[in-house]
């Protein structure tokens, strides 16, 4: 079997940018994550210590977010290595990251990066 703990579309209000107005006004920033992990001991013991809490996931994805960067890049790989040393039963994430409404003159909803990662 293989399982996976998903976390969609959470929202930060970051200062991530290479635009000086950006790390001063600021953005909207979304998140979706997929952490393959395995979670059968929780589905027989019905207990949160036997999988991957989540609330956690988004405290330590919270941590990185609000260290300003540069690139989308860059945050998001300071995000992968934080859940791969926060959550060591995590065998791979598939992470994506989008900046909304990018200030590069273009009628755009959002930009963004994705990245896979194992272990």
């Amino acid at each position: 079997m293989t399982s996976y703990i998903l976390l969609e579309n959470l929202r930060f209000y970051a200062y991530h940018g290479v635009a000086s107005q950006e790390t001063i006004v600021g953005n909207v920033y979304t998140i979706s994550l997929r952490l393959k992990t395995d979670i059968t001991h929780a589905m027989d013991s019905d207990e949160v210590t036997d999988t991957v809490n989540y609330a956690e996931i988004y405290q330590s994805v919270k941590s990185e977010m609000g260290v300003p960067s540069k690139l989308l890049e860059h945050v998001a790989g300071r995000i992968i290595r934080r859940l791969f040393k926060d959550f060591p039963t995590v065998e791979r994430i598939e992470l994506k990251l989008y900046k909304r409404n990018p200030p590069m003159g273009a009628d755009i909803e959002k930009a963004g990066v994705e990245i896979q990662a194992d272990r």
